[in-house]
């Protein structure tokens, strides 16, 4: 059996030590956060969409566990479940175009027409607002 690095090793102990705090505390958003991270760092994206499931429940107006949510769908090559999420994140008001444009989490669904609706969407609701005229 191959040795293992020692960022691979640290990285089976910060999974192992969230996955202990979640037994204790299965609804805490500080242990959820990282633990879907460490699972998505570890390849494990089939559990950090478990995890993005249960955030999007726990903080169903944070656009951000949206915006996890379509990547965890992406990474597992979901698409249309991955441009519902990104739809939903930006309506919550996502608003790092720069970041969700390179993000390779999201490569899946760029490759899709859903992406360009996506972006026009996000155009759309960040455009200035005329002034009303009465």
């Amino acid at each position: 059996m191959p040795r293992r690095s020692k960022s691979e090793e640290l990285l089976e102990f910060e999974i192992t030590f969230y996955e202990k705090l979640l037994h204790a505390y299965p609804d805490f958003v500080d242990v959820l956060l990282p633990l879907g991270e460490a699972y998505t760092r570890r390849g494990l994206y089939d559990k950090g969409l478990t995890i993005d499931l249960k955030l999007t429940q726990l903080r169903a107006n944070d656009p951000v566990m949206w915006y996890n949510l379509a990547c965890s769908y992406s990474l597992l090559k979901r698409v249309d479940e991955s441009a519902d999420a990104l739809r939903r994140a930006v309506t919550l008001g996502y608003s790092d175009l720069k970041f969700l444009q390179k993000d390779p989490d999201l490569a899946q669904l760029r490759q899709s027409p859903h992406y360009r609706q996506i972006l026009d969407a996000f155009a759309a609701l960040s455009a200035p607002k005329a002034p009303h005229v009465s």
